[in-house]
C-alpha cells in the first residue's frame, strides 16, 4: 500500500478537518515526518492561508510551507478544465505532490470543498486525482439534518464510484450524527454498503466543536466589545433571546448561553451580570446588546466598577436579525483553539477503529519511539489501571483546567485540596467547566481524617522532637496533608508545585514516605520529547553534586524509569571526554560511577564517560567509541551534576522546541511529583499521567519504621 491516504468528502461542511486531525494524530504516533497536501484550494485573501492547511501545519508543527501544501487554486483548475486540459491539471498536481512526497514518510491528502457552481464537477475531479496519485481513500459524509436513508446515500454514491474506478477504499466515516442514532446508523451502513464493520465509523455531532467563541461573535457580527475583553475565549454553546422579564429570563439560562437583548433592557443586563457572578447559576458566555443602544450611564458606571465583567457586546442590528446571525455563524476549527482541537481528536479516537485504520494504512512503519507515540502510550497505560491522584493546589485555575481534561479523558480519579466555595469561585471567575460531582474535594481544616493524619505524622516524626500539636499545625499545610493521603493509602500519588516551591513539595515526602529500600537518594528525570525520539535526562532538578556512588544510583533509577515508560534504556553517563581519553577528578567520578552501575546491573547497556554528541549522534559515536552498544543511540543520559543537567535540558528545550515532561521524582516509596511554578495546563496533565503510571509499578507501601 502507498505511503498516503486521501480523505474524500462528499459535500461541504462534512467535518473533514476533524477527520484530518484524527488521522494525522494517529499517524504521528508512528512517525513525526508527515506531510499534508490539498490538491485544489480556493485562493484565500491576500496574505491569508487556507484554513485547513494553517490548522494542520501549525497544530502538528509540520516541516513544510503553505506553498508546498497544495497543487493549484480552484480558479486555475476551472480555467484548465474549461479548455479541456485535464491532463495538464493532473500533471501540475502530481508534480507538487511528488515534491512533498520526497521529503516525508507519509502524505495525508484532503480533498477539495464542494461549494457553489463548481460542486458539479469537483467530486469527479477528486476521483481522477485519487486514481492518478494512487492513494487509498477514506470517504467522509455527513448525517446532520437528514434521514437515515439520505445519510447512507451520501456515502453510498461515492463508494460506488470509487469502486468502479478500482480505487482502494480503506474506510467510510459518517460524521455529524445524532448521538442516539450512532449505533443504528452504523448497523445500516454495514448492511447497505457491504463493508466489514471494522471499516465503518459513525461520529456523533458535538455542539462544542461548532460553537463560536465570543471573539468569533465579535468578528462575524462586527460587534463592539463594551466589557469583558479578557473573556472573549468564552464558548457560546447556545443562545437565548431575553425578551421576557428578568426573573423569567435567568431561569432559562443554561451553561454557555449567549444572551441577546436590546441595549435599553437595564434589568436584563443587571440580571446577566448577577447570574454570571453567582455560583447558583451556570457560567454564561456573554451578552449581546442589539439595536445599537448602549447601556444607560448609571448602568455603565456600575459595569465599569466590576473587577471581572462578562463579555458584553453591542451591535447595530435589531434583536431578531442579531439572533438569526448568531444562529448562522460558521466557526471552523482554527489552530489557536487547542481545546476544540483536542476535543475533536478525542472524539475521532473514540468512534473510529484506530487499530483497523492503522492496519489498512500499512505504508508507514514504526521508527523508534516518536513523541506522539510516547504520549499516546502514556494515556493508554494510565487508562489501563485507573489511579487516584491528589492535587493539593485545588484553587489554582491551571490545576482546575487540567482536572477537567483528565476527567474527560478518563485517565485518573482526582482529589482536590481546598475549600469548596473557593474552588467554585475560581471556576466561575475563569469560566472553567468542571463537574465537581466527579471529583473529591477536601478542606484539610475540616477533614474527618484530620486527627488520624496528625497522629500518623506525629508517629513518623516524634523522634525528631515533633509534638502532637506541631503535627496538627503541619497538617493544615496542603503539602503535608496530601503527602499523608498518599502515605496512608487514601491516594495513590500526589502532584504539586504549581504554586509551592520544590522544597515545599518534596520535604514532606522525604520526611514521611521516604526512599525505597534499594535507594539512598531521591533523584529526578525529565522525559525530553524531541522531534523524532524521546530521551531521558537525569538528574536535572534535585542533587547538586552527586558522588560516584550516587551517580551510579541515579543512572540505574533513570534506566528503570525509562523502561517503565516503554523506552529501551541505553544509559550514557556524560562527561567532557569519551572512553579512556580524559583525565581529571570529574572524569574519574563518572568513570567510577559507570563501573559501579555496570557491576550492580550487568543486564543493562551502560557506557561512560562519554560526551553528549558521541552518545546521541551515530556518526560521532561510531568514530569515538566504535565498539559501544550505547554510543550514538543512547536513550538515557545521566549528567555529572545539577549545573550541567539543568542548563542542558533548558537549552535543548528552548533551541529545539522539545517538550520536557518533569521533573519526575524517582526513588520514593510512593510517587510524589513536582511542577514548575510556571507550568502550563499541558505540563500538569502530563505530570499527573506520569504519576498515575508510576503508581502502577510501585508496590503497596509497608509503613517504614519512623526512626529510619
Amino acid at each position: 500500500m502507498a505511503n498516503s491516504l486521501y480523505i474524500s468528502t462528499t459535500e461541504v461542511a462534512s467535518g473533514k478537518a476533524l477527520v484530518s486531525l484524527g488521522v494525522i494524530e494517529c499517524l504521528s504516533r508512528k512517525t513525526s515526518n508527515i506531510g499534508f497536501f490539498r490538491p485544489i484550494i480556493r485562493k484565500p485573501e491576500s496574505g491569508a492561508i487556507d484554513d485547513d492547511i494553517q490548522l494542520i501545519l501549525t497544530h502538528f508543527n509540520l516541516k513544510q510551507s503553505p506553498e508546498d501544501s497544495f497543487g493549484l487554486y480552484l480558479h486555475e483548475a476551472t480555467e484548465l478544465l474549461s479548455h479541456h486540459h485535464l491532463d495538464d491539471l493532473l500533471d501540475r498536481i502530481i508534480d507538487r505532490y511528488k515534491e512533498l512526497e520526497k521529503k516525508v514518510d507519509f502524505v495525508v491528502c484532503e480533498g477539495s470543498d464542494f461549494k457553489g457552481q463548481e460542486a458539479a464537477f469537483e467530486f469527479d475531479l477528486n476521483v481522477e486525482i485519487v486514481k492518478n496519485l494512487g492513494c487509498p481513500v477514506l470517504i467522509v459524509g455527513k448525517a446532520s439534518d437528514r434521514t437515515s436513508e439520505e445519510a447512507i446515500n451520501s456515502v453510498q454514491l461515492p463508494l460506488d464510484v470509487y469502486r468502479e474506478k478500482e480505487c482502494d477504499v480503506v474506510g467510510v466515516i459518517l460524521n455529524l450524527a445524532q448521538l442516539d442514532q450512532v449505533d443504528t446508523l452504523k448497523a445500516s451502513l454495514v448492511k447497505e454498503l457491504d463493508l466489514p464493520e471494522s471499516l465503518v465509523s459513525v461520529i456523533p455531532y458535538d455542539h462544542r466543536l461548532s460553537s463560536p467563541r465570543m471573539r468569533d461573535v465579535v468578528e462575524q457580527l462586527d460587534a463592539q466589545v463594551l466589557y469583558g475583553h479578557k473573556r472573549l475565549n468564552n464558548l457560546a454553546t447556545n443562545y437565548v433571546v431575553a425578551a421576557m422579564q428578568v426573573q423569567h429570563a435567568i431561569e432559562r439560562f443554561k451553561e454557555g448561553n449567549l444572551a441577546v437583548t436590546p441595549g435599553d433592557r437595564a434589568d436584563v443586563i443587571l440580571g446577566v451580570v448577577q447570574a454570571d457572578q453567582s455560583v447558583n447559576y451556570p457560567n454564561l458566555a456573554g451578552l449581546v446588546l442589539s439595536c445599537g443602544i448602549k447601556p444607560h450611564r448609571a448602568i455603565a458606571k456600575l459595569l465599569d466598577g466590576l473587577p471581572d465583567a462578562p463579555p458584553i457586546l453591542s451591535v447595530e442590528t435589531d434583536t431578531y436579525t442579531t439572533a438569526s446571525a448568531i444562529h448562522d455563524l460558521h466557526v471552523p476549527l482554527t489552530c489557536g483553539d487547542r481545546k476544540k482541537i483536542n476535543l475533536g481528536i478525542e472524539t475521532f479516537d473514540r468512534y473510529v477503529n484506530l487499530q483497523e485504520l492503522e492496519e489498512r494504512i500499512q505504508g508507514v512503519q514504526t521508527k523508534g519511539m516518536t513523541p506522539k507515540m510516547f504520549t499516546y502510550n502514556l494515556v493508554q497505560q494510565a487508562k489501563a489501571q485507573k489511579r487516584h491522584i491528589v492535587l493539593p493546589e485545588g484553587n489554582d485555575p491551571r490545576i482546575l483546567n487540567a482536572t477537567a481534561v483528565l476527567l474527560s479523558q478518563g485517565l485518573v480519579n482526582i482529589t482536590l485540596l481546598g475549600s469548596l466555595s473557593s474552588i467554585e469561585q475560581t471556576l466561575k471567575k475563569h469560566n472553567i467547566r468542571l463537574d465537581l460531582s466527579q471529583v473529591q474535594i477536601i478542606n484539610p481544616a475540616i477533614s474527618t481524617n484530620f486527627d488520624r493524619y496528625a497522629e500518623t505524622l506525629y508517629e513518623c516524626r516524634k523522634h525528631k522532637n515533633l509534638s502532637f500539636d506541631m503535627a496538627k499545625d503541619l497538617i493544615m499545610d496542603v503539602s503535608y496533608f496530601g503527602t499523608l493521603m498518599v502515605y496512608s493509602g487514601d491516594a495513590d500519588g500526589m502532584v504539586s508545585g504549581a504554586v509551592h516551591t520544590t522544597q515545599h513539595t518534596i520535604r514532606p515526602a522525604l520526611q514521611i514516605i521516604k526512599t525505597q529500600p534499594d535507594c539512598s537518594i531521591v533523584s529526578s528525570v525529565f522525559l525530553m520529547c524531541l522531534e523524532d525520539r524521546v530521551l531521558v535526562y537525569g538528574d536535572c532538578a534535585v542533587n547538586p553534586n552527586p558522588t560516584a556512588e550516587q551517580l551510579a544510583e541515579i543512572a540505574l533509577s533513570s534506566a528503570d524509569t525509562a523502561k517503565r515508560f516503554g523506552i529501551e534504556p541505553r544509559v550514557a553517563l556524560l562527561s567532557y571526554s569519551s572512553g579512556e581519553s580524559g583525565k581529571g577528578e570529574e572524569v574519574e567520578k563518572v568513570r567510577k560511577a559507570t563501573h559501579l552501575a555496570q557491576e550492580k546491573r550487568p543486564d543493562l547497556k551502560i557506557e561512560g564517560p562519554i560526551q553528549y554528541d558521541a552518545a546521541v549522534d551515530p556518526e560521532v559515536g561510531a568514530q569515538k567509541m566504535p565498539n559501544s552498544e550505547v554510543a550514538g543511540q543512547a536513550s538515557v543520559l545521566v549528567f555529572p551534576d545539577l549545573n550541567t543537567g539543568n542548563n542542558t535540558y533548558k537549552a535543548v528545550q528552548r533551541e529545539t522546541g522539545a517538550i520536557a515532561i518533569g521533573p519526575i521524582l524517582q526513588g520514593l516509596r510512593k510517587p510524589v511529583n513536582d511542577l514548575s511554578r510556571g507550568c502550563t495546563v499541558t505540563d500538569i496533565i502530563n505530570t499527573v499521567t506520569i504519576t498515575a503510571i508510576q503508581t502502577q509499578t510501585i508496590c503497596p507501601l509497608n509503613h517504614p519504621n519512623p526512626s529510619q
